[in-house]
Protein backbone atom coordinates (compact mmCIF):
# COMPACT_ATOMS: atom_id res chain seq x y z
CA UNK A 1 0.00 0.00 0.00
CA UNK A 2 1.48 3.23 -1.38
CA UNK A 3 0.24 6.59 1.34
CA UNK A 4 0.53 8.87 -1.82
CA UNK A 5 -2.19 6.60 -3.53
CA UNK A 6 -4.54 6.04 -0.74
CA UNK A 7 -4.56 9.67 0.09
CA UNK A 8 -5.10 10.64 -3.17
CA UNK A 9 -8.25 8.42 -4.08
CA UNK A 10 -9.68 9.32 -0.51
CA UNK A 11 -9.35 13.07 -1.47
CA UNK A 12 -12.18 13.43 -3.82
CA UNK A 13 -15.51 13.30 -2.78
CA UNK A 14 -16.82 10.69 -5.70
CA UNK A 15 -14.69 8.58 -4.69
CA UNK A 16 -15.12 8.95 -0.60
CA UNK A 17 -19.39 8.28 -2.03
CA UNK A 18 -18.11 5.09 -4.11
CA UNK A 19 -16.43 3.39 -1.02
CA UNK A 20 -19.44 4.55 1.58
CA UNK A 21 -22.27 2.36 -0.39
CA UNK A 22 -20.21 -0.17 -0.91
CA UNK A 23 -19.83 -0.90 3.09
CA UNK A 24 -23.92 -1.85 2.44
CA UNK A 25 -24.27 -2.33 -1.40
CA UNK A 26 -27.46 -4.52 -0.85
CA UNK A 27 -28.83 -1.23 0.61
CA UNK A 28 -27.62 1.53 -2.05
CA UNK A 29 -27.69 -0.43 -5.35
CA UNK A 30 -30.97 -2.62 -7.47
CA UNK A 31 -30.32 -6.25 -7.44
CA UNK A 32 -28.14 -7.45 -10.13
CA UNK A 33 -28.34 -10.38 -12.41
CA UNK A 34 -29.02 -13.86 -10.49
CA UNK A 35 -25.38 -15.05 -11.44
CA UNK A 36 -24.35 -12.38 -9.54
CA UNK A 37 -26.55 -11.20 -7.35
CA UNK A 38 -24.77 -11.87 -4.03
CA UNK A 39 -22.90 -8.39 -3.81
CA UNK A 40 -20.91 -9.35 -1.11
CA UNK A 41 -19.46 -12.26 -3.23
CA UNK A 42 -19.78 -10.18 -6.64
CA UNK A 43 -19.35 -7.15 -5.82
CA UNK A 44 -20.85 -4.47 -7.75
CA UNK A 45 -21.17 -4.02 -11.99
CA UNK A 46 -19.85 -0.48 -13.22
CA UNK A 47 -23.46 0.36 -14.76
CA UNK A 48 -24.04 0.90 -11.02
CA UNK A 49 -21.52 2.90 -10.25
CA UNK A 50 -22.42 5.25 -12.95
CA UNK A 51 -25.92 4.96 -13.39
CA UNK A 52 -25.98 5.95 -9.58
CA UNK A 53 -23.28 8.90 -10.17
CA UNK A 54 -25.20 10.28 -12.84
CA UNK A 55 -21.83 10.02 -15.10
CA UNK A 56 -20.79 8.32 -17.78
CA UNK A 57 -19.39 5.03 -17.58
CA UNK A 58 -15.80 5.94 -18.15
CA UNK A 59 -15.61 8.46 -15.78
CA UNK A 60 -17.27 5.80 -12.89
CA UNK A 61 -14.62 3.83 -14.14
CA UNK A 62 -11.59 5.72 -13.92
CA UNK A 63 -13.00 6.75 -10.20
CA UNK A 64 -13.02 3.04 -9.73
CA UNK A 65 -9.57 2.47 -11.22
CA UNK A 66 -8.20 4.81 -8.74
CA UNK A 67 -9.79 3.31 -5.57
CA UNK A 68 -8.38 -0.04 -7.71
CA UNK A 69 -4.80 0.99 -7.66
CA UNK A 70 -4.59 2.48 -4.31
CA UNK A 71 -6.02 -1.01 -3.18
CA UNK A 72 -8.99 0.01 -1.36
CA UNK A 73 -11.70 -1.72 -3.90
CA UNK A 74 -10.98 -5.00 -5.43
CA UNK A 75 -12.62 -5.92 -8.79
CA UNK A 76 -13.43 -9.31 -10.60
CA UNK A 77 -14.68 -9.77 -14.44
CA UNK A 78 -17.71 -11.58 -14.90
CA UNK A 79 -18.48 -11.86 -18.69
CA UNK A 80 -18.12 -8.13 -20.25
CA UNK A 81 -18.49 -6.66 -17.10
CA UNK A 82 -16.69 -5.78 -14.12
CA UNK A 83 -17.26 -5.49 -10.45
CA UNK A 84 -16.19 -4.08 -7.09
CA UNK A 85 -15.98 -3.93 -3.60
CA UNK A 86 -14.61 -2.86 -1.09
CA UNK A 87 -10.93 -4.29 0.53
CA UNK A 88 -11.46 -4.21 3.63
CA UNK A 89 -8.20 -5.87 4.89
CA UNK A 90 -6.69 -2.18 3.12
CA UNK A 91 -8.77 -0.28 5.63
CA UNK A 92 -7.20 -2.39 8.17
CA UNK A 93 -4.14 -1.70 7.47
CA UNK A 94 -4.50 1.77 6.72
CA UNK A 95 -6.20 2.42 10.38
CA UNK A 96 -2.84 0.40 11.64
CA UNK A 97 -0.76 3.24 9.60
CA UNK A 98 -2.06 6.09 10.29
CA UNK A 99 -2.44 4.62 14.00
CA UNK A 100 1.22 3.94 14.12
CA UNK A 101 3.08 6.70 11.96
CA UNK A 102 0.32 9.74 13.30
Amino acid sequence: MKPVEIFKALGNDTRLQILEWLKDPEKHFSPQPEEVSDFQQAGVCVTQFHKKLNVTQSTASQHLTILLRAGLVTAKRHGRWTYYKRNEEAFHQLKGMIEHDV
